[in-house]
């Protein structure tokens, strides 16, 4: 049976998209069957996986207005994950679903058809609790969120977690907490260490053992369209999310 994840965090720049990229790519290397979403109108997910959003016909927009099918918008990253791949036109959904019925249950009804092809699909979700955001909530079994060891994180922390209770309790009663990723670590930083100290005094039970480190190679890999994986596979970035990645398969099997 599938799981559909959504990798969140109200927070920009806390490494979101770089995490759903290089772990599709990762679980794909490990023979897990993988459907990358990019819900966001920005579009970097789809850019990241090799795909020029300028470039293309049907986008996750023309599925959540009904205007597109399933078969002509699912493309094949680089890295042989699928992707149902956005851009600015994402936007136009955004607008549209304000004011239709039922408008936070749409993405589950789009996936509902294909989510048992795939072992894992993953949503890569704006910075931002909108209607977009809202949607990946109702649609997935459980939340991923990426957090940047600094002063401000565990105040945002406990806020997004406030946020996904109240959801739970009114959209989507079986959202889960799939764990908290500690992504950009520099350990030598005192800040960083102590911040790190306090994700594992108080929230551990949610807390990855995989971390993701700075590191030059991630940043770069998106320019190339490219995981880190496929872009410099020895590079301490490619190896945390290939680690990230095995983890993530053996807690789902237990």
């Amino acid at each position: 049976m599938s799981k559909i994840i959504s990798v969140t965090n109200q927070k920009g720049g806390v490494g979101k998209t770089t995490t759903c990229v290089n772990l599709a790519a990762s679980l794909t290397a490990i023979k897990r069957k993988v459907l990358l979403i990019d819900m966001d109108p920005q579009g970097n997910a789809t850019m990241g996986s090799g795909i020029d959003k300028n470039q293309i016909d049907f986008t996750l927009d023309d599925l959540l207005l009904e205007n597109g099918q399933m078969d002509k918008t699912l493309l094949a990253a680089k890295s042989g994950y699928d992707i149902i791949p956005s851009n600015h036109r994402l936007t136009n959904a955004e607008v549209a679903l304000l004011g239709q019925h039922g408008r936070e249950f749409v993405l589950k009804n789009v996936l509902k058809d294909v989510r048992n092809n795939y072992d894992f699909i993953l949503i890569d979700c704006p910075p931002s609790l909108n209607i977009l955001t809202v949607n990946a909530l109702v649609a997935s079994d459980s939340v991923l969120i990426p957090i940047q060891c600094e002063y401000y994180a565990l105040e945002g922390l406990a806020g997004l977690l406030n946020t996904i209770k109240s959801l739970i309790s009114s959209v989507n009663e079986d959202l889960a907490i799939e764990g908290v990723l500690r992504t950009m670590f520099d350990g030598r930083n005192n800040l960083t260490q102590d911040v790190s100290n306090e994700l594992q005094q108080h929230f551990a039970d949610y807390l990855y053992n995989t971390v993701i480190p700075r590191n030059v190679r991630l940043a770069e890999a998106p320019s190339y369209g490219l995981p880190a994986l496929h872009y410099d596979k020895r590079s301490q970035g490619a190896i945390a999310y290939l680690a990230l990645a095995a983890e993530l398969v053996r807690r789902n099997s237990k």
